[in-house]
């Protein structure tokens, strides 16, 4: 067989069909469930191992497997001994195929699939704060649309003793894989509940359960260290950039505001949370 013959022959072999799917380095493809980046997945030891210590339900876990001799760090073989234990499900999986899962981009070395993340009934928040005789300390955010910020104000929340934070469920970003990364775990212990109008659950607060509505603004009634945050409380964060929508703003029984000394004069929604919340726990701390 001459030359051209047996590269005509060769063109004729019957090829492989083509696929978009991604490919493991051994050419496998990789599983459909491996390549969705739902929001029912969390990614990065934090949120991994915080969430198997809330008792999280989980589907499997996606862990990375070492190349050539090298072994699991400590971090890893905690989250590993702990699946073992509850029964959960661990494949390994390389880099390069945990980097295609990746939806944060940052999942250091493992990824987990877990039942999406329940939203909480804000009448259960304020009736467990009144079963254990305190003052409740609640979070509004209007229209976050950020999910870093979601998620740091979710960490902010956790180390302030807030009880709750409200959403709305319009234009404003949801419990994601990203949230969750951002969180650092806080998202398994600060309850989130997402709300029809943000305006109309601020009055019903106010008129139904007696509690004060602070808002933060550049042109406030008060300083924030100046305010008194004492009793049923709820904290608002305007969206990024826009702040406050005027009919939340008008739910607003007060205002407080950040001195600034510096050539920027705004600061991101997360930041502004901290210094408020730290402030107000400080005060309520110093009352009880």
């Amino acid at each position: 067989m001459d030359k051209g013959k047996r590269r005509f022959n060769q063109d004729k072999r019957p090829r492989r069909p083509v696929s978009d799917r991604p490919f493991d380095k051994r050419g496998r493809e990789v599983e459909e469930e491996e390549r969705d980046n739902s929001s029912d997945k969390i990614e990065g030891r934090n949120a991994v191992t915080e969430a198997l210590a809330a008792g999280r339900d989980f589907n499997k876990i996606w862990l990375l497997k070492p190349e050539g001799d090298k072994t699991l760090d400590h971090g890893l073989i905690r989250i590993l001994d702990e699946a073992n234990k509850r029964g959960i499900i661990v494949t390994r999986a390389t880099r390069q195929v945990l980097d295609k899962m990746s939806h944060t981009h940052n999942h250091q070395g493992v990824i987990a699939s877990v039942a999406p993340h329940s939203y909480a009934d804000l009448d259960e928040i304020i009736n467990k704060c009144k079963d254990e005789g305190r003052a409740a300390l609640l979070v509004a955010l209007d229209e976050i649309k950020d999910a870093y910020n979601l998620g740091s104000i979710l960490r902010i929340s956790d180390c302030c003793g807030v009880d709750g934070v409200i959403i709305p469920e319009r234009h404003s970003v949801t419990l994601d894989s990203t949230v969750a990364k951002a969180s650092a775990g806080a998202i398994e212990y600060v309850p989130v509940a997402r709300v029809t109008n943000l305006a109309q659950t601020l009055t019903r607060l106010k008129e139904k359960e007696n509690f004060w509505v602070c808002g933060t603004d550049m042109n406030a009634d008060y300083e924030y260290h100046d305010a008194d945050y004492s009793g049923n409380l709820v904290v608002v964060i305007g969206s990024e950039g826009d702040g406050m929508r005027d009919g939340v703003r008008k739910c607003c029984d007060f205002t407080v505001s950040i001195p600034m000394s510096g050539h920027v004069n705004s600061l991101n929604a997360a930041v502004a949370a901290g210094v408020v919340l730290f402030e107000a726990q400080a005060k309520r701390q110093r009352e009880e």
